[in-house]
């Protein structure tokens, strides 16, 4: 799966500068790739995030007011779905 909307949103916009950026795969308790969640923060606070949901695959994006810790509902199943952070990430895998 490659989430491509952030992407288009890009390059049709022309976005040469972001707060932050970020590009996860959303795994079960087992390590096996569920979905993906992509976040891009402009520098008006804004948080475009792009996600394929673990639970139900439903893909879309969404924006809304970025504040940590991040988190997005799944429109259609109600999952949430969070950004942790990458050395919580590194914890985990070991």
């Amino acid at each position: 799966m490659i989430l491509t909307r952030i992407s288009k949103y890009i390059q049709d916009n022309g976005i040469k500068a972001y707060k932050y950026h970020t590009w996860r795969d959303l795994e079960d308790e087992d390590g096996n790739k569920k979905g993906e969640l992509r976040v891009l923060v402009l520098d008006d606070g804004i948080a475009h995030a792009e996600y394929q949901c673990p639970n139900c695959k439903h893909e879309t994006m969404i924006e809304q007011l970025w504040k940590r810790p991040f988190n997005v509902k799944c429109e259609k199943c109600g999952q949430l779905i969070r950004v942790s952070k990458l050395k919580d990430q590194v914890k985990k895998k070991k």
